[in-house]
C-alpha cells in the first residue's frame, strides 16, 4: 500500500495512467473480509487529502464522492472473482474495471458539468463528447481512456501475476517433506537396538 500511495506523487505517471484501478480491483480479489474495502479505500483517502493539500485545493471537492462511488464498484467487481480465477479472466476483469471507472467518471462530469462547458449539453452527443473529445484547454478524453484502460491491465496484470507467483512458490500444505537419503528413518532401530 505505501508503494501504491508513492505512484500518486504528482508528476511520475502520465495523466490518468494509475495502479489506482489495478488495486482497487485486486482488493476486491484477494483481501479478505472488510480489509477489502476499508484498506484500499483509507489509502485513496490519505492520499487524495495529500494531493487535495499538495495543489492547495479545498480537501473536499464534489468530483471526489463520485471518484469513490467508481473506486467501490471497482472493489465489488473484484470481489465477484476468485484468487483462484485464472490470470487471463483476472487480467479481464481489471480491464472491465477501468472501463467502468472511466465510463462513471466521465458520466459524471456530463451530467454534473461542474465547469459548465459548453460542449455538455444534455442530449447524447454531448455525452458521447465528454467520452471522447472533452472540453477545450484539456487533452482529449478518450486519451484518458487510452491511459486509464492500458494501466488498469497493466496493474492488474502485476499484481495478479505476482500472486499467482508467490502462491506457486508457497509449499503446498499437503505436501511434506522427504527425508533425505543419508539420514534413518526416525522409527527405525538404532544400532545394537532389537526392534519391540
Amino acid at each position: 500500500m505505501v508503494v501504491f500511495a508513492l505512484t500518486r506523487v504528482p508528476g511520475l505517471m502520465p495523466a490518468n495512467f494509475s495502479a489506482v484501478y489495478g488495486l482497487l480491483f485486486c482488493g476486491g480479489v484477494y483481501f479478505s473480509g472488510r480489509m477489502a474495502w476499508w484498506l484500499p479505500l483509507s489509502t485513496m483517502l490519505v492520499t487524495d487529502v495529500a494531493l487535495n493539500v499538495y495543489y492547495g485545493a479545498s480537501l473536499f471537492q464534489p468530483y471526489l464522492v463520485v471518484n469513490y462511488v467508481a473506486y467501490l464498484a471497482l472493489i465489488a467487481l473484484g470481489r465477484r472473482f476468485k484468487p483462484q480465477s485464472n490470470w487471463l479472466n483476472l487480467l479481464g476483469g481489471g480491464l472491465l474495471g477501468a472501463i467502468l471507472f472511466y465510463f462513471i467518471t466521465n458520466t459524471a462530469a456530463w451530467l454534473f458539468n461542474p465547469f459548465q462547458n459548453p460542449e455538455y449539453s444534455k442530449n447524447l452527443a454531448g455525452w458521447i463528447i465528454a467520452l471522447t473529445k472533452g472540453t477545450g484547454g484539456y487533452p482529449q478524453t478518450w486519451e484518458f481512456f487510452r491511459n486509464t484502460l492500458l494501466s488498469g491491465g497493466l496493474f492488474t496484470g502485476l499484481f495478479a501475476g505476482a500472486m499467482k507467483l508467490s502462491a506457486a512458490l508457497e509449499p503446498q500444505e499437503n505436501e511434506e517433506p522427504e527425508p533425505a537419503s543419508d539420514e534413518e528413518p526416525a522409527d527405525a532401530p538404532k544400532t545394537g537396538e532389537a526392534k519391540a
